[in-house]
Parts: C-alpha cells; structure tokens; sequence
C-alpha cells in the first residue's frame, strides 16, 4: 500500500539484455507482454501489429489490415485476444493464436486513437482519442456502451481498474478524470496539477491510486477516492515523462 507521505528511490538499473528483435520496420510505439509472459505484441508505424515468441524472438504472427501507424497494443488478460488502436482511427481484435483478425472494425472515433486497454474480464475495451472522447467498447460486437466526454484535448492513455469499476484517461488538456463505465459518467471531479499534457496514466493493482506523467517533467500520484495528490511532485526528470507504471505490490512506480 502507498503512503500518503512516502519517499521514492531513484534507482539506476544495469540489465544485461536479452534479445534484440528486428521485425518492423518503422518506429515502435507499444508493446505489451502477454498476461502469462509467453509471447509479446508490438505495434509500429510500419502499419502491422506483431506477436513475438519470448524465449525465441521469433515472430509467431504479423497482424496486417491497418492503414496507418499503430499507435497502443493490449492483451487480454485471458491471453486469448489482442486489440489495437491506431491513427487510421479504428479499433482491431486479433487472435492471440492464429494472428486472424476476430472482429471487424470498430468504429467511431473521429481522429487517432491513442490508447487501448482491456477490462479485467476481457469482455469490454477502453480507447482514448485525439477526438476529445474515451469510449467503452463490447469486446465481442464493438458496439459503443459508453461514450465519456469532458476532456478538452487529445486523451493520450486509458486504463481500467482491477476491479473493473472504473476507468481513467489522461489528456493534453492536463487533467486525469475516472469515469464510471456503466453510466459514462465522471465519477470524480478532474484531477488537477499537472502544468503541462498528461502523457501516461496507471492504476495501482488495489485501484486505490493512480500514477501520471506528464510534459511539465514530474510524476504524480493521485488518491482516487479523493483526487487528491498522495504526496508532493516526483521531481528529477530533465524531460518530459512519457511512460509510468506501478509495481505489482504498489510499493514503486516506475518512469521513463
């Protein structure tokens, strides 16, 4: 559990590596491990989306269909299925397995979509776009059941709780907002602070916090119940913080 007063360790990791993997051909925007550690997806601006074996490198499946740069990847966590988003505005399922596209194109969005993620039981996904909106998607239909607007700016990252009650975006227009799925409402007046774009957000696993990063070079970590900020700034950055995530026990976050 976080404290409200904590301290943060900066810590310089030396990590020998593993493997390097040449497969796209363009710049890579997400990865994601799949939830058992077996295989990891990719998304690039070479248009495809690809699954790679970890212990080999080698490349299980290349998702092909998109007409422009895949910006977010996201496994379920059944291990089953895979979603993408990208800046031709679509949303795509794709088997985890054989690479075949499950679903087809949901639609909606009027600009890029910027963030993808599943909720915890797979059933539903959550996408953020440069159209101002996060929507809340049947997994298996692609139908809209919630369409959630407030931001003023690009929502740059979505996240769903582990419980699955909420949903959070961050957005260029410096706020964090948490979101009732169900009813597309806000479930909190918007988190403020931060004096430049919120470029990343993650829930702690007990949802209780979430962690930002933003342009203005700091990261925050924010009570949920209260939209309260759990202790000062994490200060330290000389640039923008475009990445944040939180340890699986909540003890750390990490920020790039």
């Amino acid at each position: 559990m976080l404290p409200h007063q904590g301290v943060v360790e900066a810590l310089t990791l030396t990590l020998g590596c593993l493997r390097v993997l040449h497969e796209h051909t363009d710049w890579v925007n997400s990865v994601a491990f799949s939830p058992d550690s077996k295989s990891i997806v990719s998304g690039s601006d070479d248009q495809t989306v690809r699954i790679l074996d970890r212990e080999t490198g080698k490349m299980v499946a290349g998702l092909q269909g998109r007409a422009d740069w895949v910006t977010s990847v996201a496994f379920s966590f059944d291990n089953k299925r895979i979603v993408s988003g990208s800046a031709d505005k679509t949303i795509r399922i794709w088997d985890a397995e054989t690479g075949k596209m499950e679903a087809g194109l949901f639609q909606g969005h009027i600009n890029c979509v910027r963030s993808v993620a599943f909720s915890p039981d797979s059933k539903r996904i959550v996408s953020g776009s440069d159209d101002e909106t996060v929507r809340i998607l049947d997994g298996e239909t692609g139908k809209m059941v919630a369409g959630l607007q407030g931001h003023t700016d690009w929502v740059t990252s979505v996240a769903f709780s582990s419980d699955g009650k909420h949903v959070a975006s961050g957005s260029y227009d410096r706020t964090i907002r948490i979101w009732d799925p169900e009813t597309g409402k806000m479930a909190a007046e918007p988190f403020q602070g931060h004096t430049d774009c919120v470029t990343s957000i993650a829930f702690s696993s007990d949802g209780r916090y979430i962690v930002s990063g933003s342009l203005d070079n700091t990261v925050r970590i924010w009570v949920v119940e209260t939209g309260k900020m759990a202790a000062e700034p994490f200060e330290g950055h000389t640039h923008w913080v475009t990445s944040v995530a939180f340890s699986t026990d909540g003890k750390h976050v990490v920020s790039g």
